[in-house]
């Protein structure tokens, strides 16, 4: 039963029923737009909204911040310009919380919040919802379009917007056909199965047919993984992307809200 994927929450709703938590649901903090804080911030800079990310630790990296103090990253972030955040959840990978996202929230940080978790099961959409998360992740690699369209169902049902990643052509094909409004796709540059990283990823599908229909769709294209620089910066934009997600090159540095200046090339 450990291996099982779906075990944590297994225990999780012995402790807290689903009923449980959709009542949370109802008593949680009002939901921020996440997209529109994005498209505000790229409209004001002229440059990507920044999702800036609240991580410890990544398999590929292991801990990334041994200081690790969800809050105070969060409020670095937000006087650094970010967007939104993006705050792991994900225990067995990443050392997140579910909590992690209540005491942002409680803080009185304003960013909407984005809960990055592997989701493979409503339970966790709600315990998001009510634990104050303004948007969700979903992964194309890991969902098909059956469940994709099912959860981006119950994500919006609460007032959530979904980003949507993908990171092959076959899957932004999948997922560009599916019969489900999109919020945000996403195109993380980072192969999950080698954890090896290439900008290439993104400029290459932007530039496919694909990448075309994303535009005249208005759909807003997320850059992920391997944002290091402003030219990293620069390149994803120039391929197409309204927004990025940055975590390991910011939260590693004990003052993030400088590394954002630098990354988007502000006076610090």
């Amino acid at each position: 039963v450990n291996s099982h994927p779906n075990y944590r929450y297994l225990r999780m709703k012995e402790k807290m029923p689903l009923s449980l938590v959709r009542g949370q649901v109802q008593l949680a903090p009002a939901v921020i737009d996440f997209k529109q804080a994005i498209i505000d911030q790229m409209e004001k800079t002229g440059q990507p909204g920044l999702i800036a990310e609240v991580k410890k630790a990544s398999p590929s990296k292991g801990v990334i911040q041994p200081n690790f103090d969800p809050v105070k990253i969060a409020q670095a972030y937000e006087q650094g310009g970010a967007a939104c955040l993006s705050v792991l959840t994900d225990e067995k990978f990443f050392q997140g919380a579910f909590d992690n996202l209540k005491l942002i929230k409680d803080s009185g940080v304003k960013c909407p919040l984005l809960c990055k978790e592997f989701i493979v099961d409503a339970y966790q959409i709600y315990l998001a919802r009510a634990k104050g998360a303004d948007a969700i992740l979903l992964i194309a690699a890991v969902l098909d379009n059956q469940d994709l369209k099912y959860f981006t169902k119950i994500a919006h049902s609460v007032g959530m917007k979904v980003l949507l990643e993908v990171h092959t052509y076959g899957e932004m094909k999948r997922v560009l056909s599916g019969d489900f409004a999109i919020d945000l796709l996403g195109i993380n540059n980072r192969d999950l199965g080698t954890f090896k990283v290439d900008l290439n990823v993104t400029v290459e599908l932007m530039a496919t047919d694909l990448g075309q229909q994303v535009k005249e769709r208005g759909i807003i294209m997320v850059g992920e993984s391997g944002i290091f620089t402003i030219d990293d910066v620069n390149i994803v934009q120039k391929a197409g992307c309204g927004a990025i997600l940055v975590g390991e090159s910011l939260v590693k540095q004990d003052t993030p809200d400088v590394g954002i200046k630098k990354l988007f090339g502000r006076p610090v």
